[in-house]
């Protein structure tokens, strides 16, 4: 694996780059073809439940069951993802989508099935998918160097729009021939090449000299670390949002096609072949976009075209009019999505990428499977054309947050910075020793003050987001060139963690801190054990810190 300090471009290696490794190709193959069985397999769930209820609640509930379990165990699974093996958790999460769509083809064709075992199915599968995603995300930097990271992410997009491209349309021919049980089943297939290919894949990874985190304080990490990163919570609300009031135009889509097109499973397949094949076209795109625009212009452009996407599906009753609408539809859907998506993988350090992506992923798919059970009620009242009339115009007062929450601007990777040796330690520490109490002394000259505060604002966010709590500055009120920065780390081998997750840019406020420092004498940090004695529960058996583990270092607190 190589590192950049480069901004990442598609236009340096080109948007292809990424499949010259080996890897990388035969997964992102792989999961065209696992993609391409998922949306198979929704046409056939969503014409499978139209033939058991006429209520459109119900059919946009299919979608619902999908993407709700990526809102519920996202961060689960994000914390799963940086703390076990990636290949390990890709391969028993595809496990669990097949069996989830092996159980469908099997009732379908035993004739056993009903609305609710429909969902139950369905959220069976989003769970496997939910559990795979960061797992599959967050590795992509293990596959390819990381100048071609965006492009990586760009092609995963596609992937998924490749077979949205074609997928609908095939799985509408599918239902109309052999009937939703024949889409269920082809699912359960193409979901066996992406295991073969996780199952091959010598994946390398680096091993750390510090034990893996436990899974409940896995999550807390990652939680702490999105609220305490202005520009990652940004992305996600802004995806939330857009994923509420946006996603009726594909919940409802099996009623356009039906009621309003007066097709059938066909007429639905290509229309959402239509939505994919923009899809793709926008991917394609995303160099040029980023170039011509900043991350906010192209969020704004591509709102106004969903709304106007929206309105025309609404107002047509021509199906090729309909396409071209939804053709454009998928294109800015795609930019948007992509836009969000690299945003989140530049931000977020290595060691919580895959929590960072999950919490996206929730955000997203929280927010769509949230707008699909609204829209569909809403459309039982209103009718599809109403309710799509409705959603368009709420697309329009949402480019009111652009004004409030401005899209981060999209640079490059934030780049691990290298390990830090141990501080000295002369007590008998566990790596379940603490609270820790760390104090850094800076003496600033007083014209200096306000600037010296205003910098430790960052450098609070950035303790915060590695695992710091209770942070505090303070100054001496009878000697104000003395400030003292104070901060808690809940156990010994926290405090380890918290010190060497540092990313390059975080590492530079550290040396800008220090810069304010004045006077003969550096620097004074004091590590304190808040309680020496009884200070944690723990076992007799617990073996203290080996002696050759604790290095003797000088470096950053």
């Amino acid at each position: 694996m190589t590192n950049s300090s480069k901004s990442p471009t598609f236009s340096a290696q080109g948007i292809t780059a990424p499949l010259r490794y080996i890897t990388f190709r035969r997964i992102w193959l792989a999961g065209v073809l696992a993609n391409l069985g998922a949306l198979i397999r929704s046409v056939g769930a969503a014409w499978a439940m139209m033939q058991m209820t006429s209520s459109a609640d119900k059919v946009a509930l299919v979608q619902t069951a999908l993407m709700l379990p990526v809102m519920l165990i996202a961060m689960p699974a994000g914390a799963i993802a940086d703390v076990h093996d990636r290949r390990i958790v890709a391969l028993i999460s595809a496990g669990i989508a097949l069996a989830g769509a092996t159980a469908l083809a099997m009732l379908g064709w035993l004739g056993l099935m009903t609305p609710n075992l429909l969902l139950a199915l369905c959220f069976l599968i989003g769970s496997g998918i939910a559990l795979m995603d960061p797992a599959w995300q967050s590795s992509v930097s293990e596959q390819v160097p990381s100048e071609t990271l965006p492009a990586a992410v760009a092609l995963n997009s596609i992937s998924y729009d490749i077979a949205r491209s074609v997928g609908p349309a095939i799985g509408g021919i599918v239902v109309a021939t052999a009937g939703p049980v024949a889409s269920f089943a082809l699912n359960a297939l193409l979901y066996l090449p992406l295991i073969v290919v996780l199952y091959l894949w010598k994946r390398i990874s680096e091993p750390s000299r510090l034990p893996p985190e436990k899974l409940k304080r896995a999550i807390i990490s990652g939680v702490r670390y999105i609220l305490n990163s202005p520009s990652i919570k940004i992305v996600l609300a802004r995806s939330m949002v857009s994923g509420v009031i946006a996603s009726g135009l594909i919940a409802l889509m099996p009623f356009v096609a039906r009621d309003v097109l007066h097709g059938g499973a066909q007429i639905y397949g290509v229309m959402l072949s239509a939505f994919g094949l923009g899809a793709v076209v926008g991917a394609l795109n995303i160099t040029k976009v980023r170039k011509l625009m900043s991350a906010e212009e192209a969020i704004l452009a591509c709102t106004l075209l969903m709304s106007g996407t929206i309105i025309a599906v609404a107002l047509s009753r021509e199906p090729i009019l309909t396409a071209a609408a939804l053709f454009l539809g998928g294109a800015v859907w795609m930019i948007t999505s992509a836009l969000f998506n690299i945003g989140i993988q530049l931000s977020a350090p290595r060691w919580v990428a895959g929590r960072s992506l999950a919490a996206y992923q929730a955000a997203g798919s929280g927010g769509i499977a949230l707008g699909s059970w609204v829209w569909g009620s809403l459309a039982d009242v209103a009718g599809a054309p109403t309710t799509l009339l409705i959603s368009a115009g709420l697309i329009l007062v949402s480019l009111a947050l652009g004004l409030w929450l401005p899209m981060p601007g999209i640079g490059s990777r934030e780049q691990d910075a290298e390990m830090l040796a141990d501080p000295e330690v002369r007590v008998a520490l566990t790596g379940r020793s603490g609270p820790l109490v760390v104090e850094i002394e800076y003496r600033v000259a007083q014209e200096n003050a306000r600037a010296f505060h205003s910098m430790m604002q960052d450098v609070q966010l950035y303790r915060q987001r590695s695992g710091a709590y209770g942070w505090s500055i303070a100054r001496d009120i009878a000697d104000p060139e003395l400030w003292t920065e104070r901060y808690h780390c809940p156990t010994w081998l926290d405090y380890l963690r918290q010190r060497n997750r540092s990313t390059k840019s975080e590492r530079a406020l550290d040396r800008q801190a220090t810069a304010f420092h004045i006077g003969p004498e550096p620097v004074r940090v004091r590590r304190m054990l808040e309680r020496p004695f009884g200070a944690v529960r723990r076992k007799e058996e617990e073996p203290e810190r080996p002696a050759k583990e604790v290095a003797r270092g000088q470096g950053p607190p």
